[in-house]
């Protein structure tokens, strides 16, 4: 089983990557970016057997306690069979 996580800055938190990303794809040519935010995706390989809502659950705490910084950070998580 595998688990993927979305993490990305909130709305309303500054996101410099996201600002440098825009600016080069507009020097380059790509004027049709207005903006642009940057985040992680993470996948985690589980272990066979386990239930899919006692996986989410384990990565939920995973998400809580390390993967994401939930103060500036919100996460989706995607567990797939």
């Amino acid at each position: 089983m595998k688990a993927v996580v979305h993490v990305s800055l909130k709305s309303g938190v500054l996101d410099p990557q996201g600002k440098a990303v825009a600016d080069t794809l507009a020097r380059m040519g790509y004027g049709e970016v207005e903006s642009a935010r940057v985040g992680k995706v993470i996948e985690l390989e589980l272990e066979d057997g386990l239930a899919k809502a006692d996986a989410e659950k384990r990565v939920k705490e995973m998400c809580e306690k390390l993967l994401a910084n939930t103060v500036i950070e919100s996460y989706r998580i995607d567990v797939l069979a």
